[in-house]
């Protein structure tokens, strides 16, 4: 059965994946690295890799099910779950290494309702959530940490620590908002009882919110990949998820 969408038609990419033609090609180019598009043992794939790749992007950008997606693409929908396991990891984005002595990150948690209720816990938004701790650097917006997913019922300070992500940051100046106490991250100031902010604490109040408010901005887009507002991935689906979604748009982002 032949399919509708196709990475050869240009038209179908930024609908599906939320790239441009160009930033699509830069994700092929590290996603051949990776994955080398050749004859395996057994069973052939039914797809090409270039649209193996854009299925995947399509489920996450549209959060249609597999069954609905598949013949889209022309397969079925047990081989969209087999290209789903295989080539979705290889999506997922690779953590900063080393960053350079001026960086400075903004850290803030993201919930993810998932219907995976082995990892997933009731969260505040009243819903099934995993939290992810994400990591961007202030001045380019570029995710450049995830954390691994933990309950979405762990608070901001503990999920910090336990989900890697403070030691991917190593000691790089971070900023946080006032749900990290005790983690000496760049907080806000509060206001004890009896006393009152001072001039220079209220300024730099002001300061932290504008800046902050950046971290805000990138998960708005990352929504934009509709599998952020009800994942139905298991697993370890949920995380691969979230880092490729950060890859994408990071080059969403750098043009």
């Amino acid at each position: 059965m032949a399919g509708v969408i196709t990475a050869s038609e240009s038209s179908w990419i930024a609908p599906f994946t939320g790239l441009s033609p160009r930033g699509f090609g830069k994700l092929m180019t590290v996603v051949r690295r990776e994955v080398p598009d050749e004859p395996r043992r057994g069973r052939p794939w039914s797809l090409p890799l270039e649209n193996r790749v854009l299925l995947i992007a399509a489920y996450w950008r549209t959060n249609l099910t597999l069954r609905q997606l598949a013949p889209l693409f022309g397969v079925s929908k047990f081989s969209a779950d087999r290209i789903l396991d295989h080539v979705g990891p290889k999506l997922a984005l690779r953590p900063r290494q080393r960053f350079a002595k001026a960086t400075v990150l903004i850290v803030d948690g993201i919930l993810v309702p998932t219907r995976d209720h082995a990892l997933a816990e009731q969260s505040k938004n009243y819903r099934y959530s995993t939290n992810h701790q994400v990591v961007i650097d202030a001045v380019t917006r570029l995710v450049v940490v995830v954390g691994r997913p933990l309950p979405g019922n762990r608070n901001d300070c503990r999920a910090w620590e336990e989900s890697g992500a403070k030691g991917a940051v190593g000691r790089t100046m971070t900023i946080a908002d006032g749900g990290y106490p005790g983690t000496g991250l760049v907080m806000p100031h509060r206001r004890r009882a009896g006393e009152e902010l001072t001039d220079w604490q209220r300024a730099h109040n002001t300061s932290h919110k504008q800046v902050r408010a950046r971290v805000e901005h990138v998960f708005a887009r990352m929504k934009c990949w509709k599998t952020l507002r009800d994942c139905r991935l298991k697993g370890d689906g949920v995380h691969h998820a979230m880092l490729g979604i950060a890859r994408l748009h990071n080059l969403n982002l750098a043009g």
